[in-house]
């Protein structure tokens, strides 16, 4: 199982009226690691060739992020069906190293210029 990490810094449009961050701020959480490891493992062609949406978000919330931590969002793929593809993402506080959040995501890859779903080949299961 290959891993990716993304640093994430709590900002002050995170928090809600309850003092942590929001739990809609979590998708974007798990959003924006999947988005970091699709950009950095996939080449320009990929990228011009194939764009991705979610089709499932489960997220289970383990324990409150607050203003300015830090968090490592690390994340690895699961299986693949067709032009689906499993994504599971960790949320770490790193202060105390307390999982904030777990999610598993189902995505879809999209042929960029139909914007249709295109079965995931090797060209993209080698990189993942």
């Amino acid at each position: 199982m290959n891993t990716f990490e993304h640093l994430i810094r709590v900002k002050a449009d995170d928090i809600d009226e309850l003092g942590h961050v929001n739990n809609v701020v979590y998708v974007r959480y798990v959003q924006d690691v999947a988005a970091a490891h699709w950009d950095k493992v996939a080449g320009h062609e990929l990228k011009e060739r194939y764009s991705w949406v979610v089709l499932r978000h489960e997220i289970d919330y383990k324990s409150p992020a607050f203003l300015n931590d830090e968090i490592t969002g690390t994340t690895w793929v699961g299986e693949h069906h067709g032009a689906r593809f499993e994504r599971f993402v960790k949320l770490l506080r790193n202060k105390d190293q307390k999982v904030v959040a777990e999610a598993k995501t189902i995505w879809c890859m999209l042929d960029s210029t139909t914007m249709k779903p295109v079965r995931i080949g090797d060209d993209v299961l080698k990189i993942l």
